[in-house]
């Protein structure tokens, strides 16, 4: 259909309203991202007001409140952007708020895409600009594109976004990675592409958050399943899990919605197979320490970060007191139930 771009852009605002009208809402999301944009936030599809944007106060107290996500994103968001810089997109990182607070783009497509909104600072929740790739992203908490005419607005119709949510260390929703371009060109086949990069490069921001948020915990990986992708378990000295990332959490049937209570690893991970796993790589750990301590148990459990009763509980279980050695000064092997009498006692 042809026509001015007045005309397409009366024709979009028609289209959005009779779809609202309609009743779809209950079978659409889109069309359920413009009734909200509509009814709840009392937005017009032809407004023609331009993006609004935070002051430079607001922008750097909103960025000073995100550091760690900002800095956990740096690294995925140049590799994504390398990625993708040859088909004319940008790369943003926003917040909950849904204000972008870092970006990647081409220099010369800078003007372009500060013009449009695409920039740090500008507002995208769907309450200021209605279905969009951030906003929309945001209520949902899914990975998703809008593309053109898909968005709310009229004069947002020559953009395609495809957005992924970022999940922090306690699987609260921290913000969006988005990537959008103004190119006519993008098949759904290339924004399907453009989604799974986005969430990929989302998983490594997530995994990072959780790293620094647990250092001083041993990290194990979930096993993945046909509906969930594998997570992040933290796990302290006394073998309790006391961290899980969202895709853990969903593997493991655990709730997302609330902070974790410590859970004993063994009963966690019997059921997915993982238990024999995770005791050959504590067993592994606590002789290592052992070794570089040449037997001394008090700076074995010192080096593990837990105290001497769990590394003796440690050895009864893994029967190191039996079947492992560790060298001594002068280079011989001393058997740990001999050697290190001093420290620990065998039972019995």
């Amino acid at each position: 259909m042809g026509g001015t771009k007045e005309q397409l852009l009366a024709r979009h605002a028609d289209r959005v309203e009779a779809a609202i009208a309609s009743g779809q809402a209950a079978k659409s999301a889109l069309v359920a991202s413009w009734r909200r944009s509509s009814r709840l936030h009392q937005l017009a599809p032809s407004g023609n007001r331009p993006p609004l944007r935070l002051t430079e106060t607001e922008l750097r107290l909103t960025i000073e409140r995100i550091e760690p996500l900002i800095r956990a994103a740096r690294s995925p968001m140049d590799r994504l952007y390398q990625a993708l810089s040859a088909v004319g997109c940008c790369v943003l990182l926003a917040g909950c708020d849904g204000v972008p607070v870092n970006r990647r783009g081409a220099p010369a497509d800078d003007a372009m895409f500060e013009t449009w909104g695409l920039w740090t600072g500008t507002l995208w929740s769907e309450e200021h600009e209605g279905t969009n790739g951030i906003g929309t992203c945001l209520v949902e908490q899914r990975g998703l594109t809008i593309a053109r005419d898909q968005h709310f607005f009229t004069r947002n119709t020559l953009l395609s976004c495809t957005a992924v949510p970022i999940y922090d260390e306690q699987a609260r929703l921290a913000g969006v990675l988005d990537v959008s371009s103004c190119r006519a060109d993008i098949t759904d086949e290339f924004a399907n592409l453009i989604l799974l990069a986005a969430g990929e490069a989302a998983r490594r921001i997530e995994a990072d958050l959780f790293r620094c948020a647990f250092a001083k915990a041993r990290i194990m990986l979930t096993p993945s399943t046909e509906a969930h992708g594998g997570g992040l378990l933290a796990i302290d000295g006394d073998d309790l899990v006391i961290g899980a990332t969202r895709a853990a959490r969903l593997v493991l049937g655990l709730p997302s919605d609330r902070a974790l209570r410590p859970v004993p690893a063994a009963d966690l991970l019997c059921g997915l197979g993982a238990q024999e796993h995770l005791g050959d790589a504590q067993r592994a750990a606590v002789q290592r320490a052992l070794t570089r301590a040449q037997g001394n148990v008090s700076a074995a459990a010192k080096a593990l970060g837990i105290s001497r009763a769990t590394l003796h509980r440690k050895l009864k279980r893994f029967d190191l007191k039996r079947h492992s050695s560790a060298a001594g000064p002068s280079g011989e092997c001393r058997s740990f139930a001999t050697g290190c009498s001093r420290d620990f006692k065998p039972s019995g």
